[in-house]
């Protein structure tokens, strides 16, 4: 894609000021909620707190793709995404098929992922759609979609599928990790980051800019896949409404762990970070009693905090105010 190798780095990923804060957060967090509620965090149900955080924390890796590929590069149909997924895997596949072997139930899974992601990348990437409007639609789709097969929800899931949000939820969350590392050592990743950070000098140097968005979307759409079935095991059924919700979330999380929403900064190591914080601060809120609706006025909140400590402005603002001192 390239003429020539390009050298292209970034700061790792404790170099950021606000992914450290994120991970000190993290740390704050853990304590927090393990003096709450001693129980459900002690270590023999480290895998069912897993369980419970794996679609948050997948949905996250998800949207962070996008927003590495710069230029507004974004998608809001994660959620919904995740949502449709699950009613087709329960409701038709297994349900109206009677399928429940594993080696049709995941692939089916990836390839409606994989799918769905080439259609963001070709309306966002190629016919150079605004990528917010672009995937607002499909988001739309998605979500009436899910409506239209499965209006209510229902259904179960086999043994081994629900097993992923116990015993076994290392898994989902695990093969995403080792493939993001995989990928991090692929030319790909810097052209991504450099198409991120600055698609002018990438064109430049001979990048296909829209060949690299459209599979920054392929891949965001094969990771909300392995989000669908993490998703599907922990609810065990099949519900068309919970997977929107997934998608301010995830948005709030990716910026709270310090991905910039401009592109060319983070990664999934971020975004995981971001997710657990979420997660985290969502259980400590719950043990408050705080209310749903409350909780939805802290994501806003951390969403706007968030993108307050990745501008660009504010941090130079910062910098000369402590360098005239």
């Amino acid at each position: 894609m390239s003429a020539e190798p390009m050298n292209f780095h970034k700061p790792r990923f404790w170099a950021r000021s606000e992914t450290r804060l994120a991970a000190i957060l993290f740390v704050v967090l853990v304590l927090l909620n393990a003096a709450l509620n001693p129980v459900r965090f002690s270590p023999v149900n480290w895998p069912t707190v897993l369980g419970l955080a794996a679609p948050m924390i997948l949905a996250t890796m998800a949207t962070t793709l996008p927003f590495l590929a710069g230029r507004g590069s974004i998608d809001v149909s994660v959620g919904p995404l995740m949502g449709l997924i699950n009613v087709i895997l329960v409701k038709v596949v297994i349900g109206d098929l009677g399928i429940s072997s594993p080696w049709i139930i995941v692939p089916a899974a990836l390839m409606l992922g994989l799918a769905s992601g080439a259609l963001n990348g070709f309306l966002a990437a190629i016919l150079r759609i605004q990528p917010i409007v672009a995937t607002l639609a499909t988001y739309l789709i998605y979500s009436g979609l899910a409506l239209s097969i499965l209006p209510s929800p229902s259904g179960t899931v086999p043994a081994w599928l629900s097993a992923l949000a116990g015993p076994l939820s290392f898994i989902p969350v695990g093969i995403v990790i080792i493939a993001w590392l995989f990928f991090k050592r692929l030319p790909f990743y810097e052209l991504l980051m450099a198409v991120g950070s600055d698609d002018r000098a990438a064109f430049t140097a001979g990048v296909n800019v829209p060949v690299i968005r459209f599979f920054a979307y392929v891949f965001s759409g094969l990771v909300a896949g392995v989000a669908a079935l993490a998703l599907t095991a922990l609810i065990g059924s099949g519900d068309p409404n919970i997977g929107p919700g997934y998608t301010l979330i995830a948005i709030a999380a990716a910026a709270l762990g310090g991905v910039s929403l401009a592109g060319g900064v983070g990664g999934l190591a971020a975004a995981f970070i971001g997710a657990a914080d979420i997660f985290l601060l969502q259980n400590v809120l719950t043990s408050f009693n705080v209310s749903t609706f409350m909780l939805q006025a802290a994501y806003g909140v951390v969403l706007v905090l968030a993108v307050c400590l990745n501008s660009e402005k504010l941090k130079a603002r910062f910098q000369t105010k402590r360098a005239s001192r």
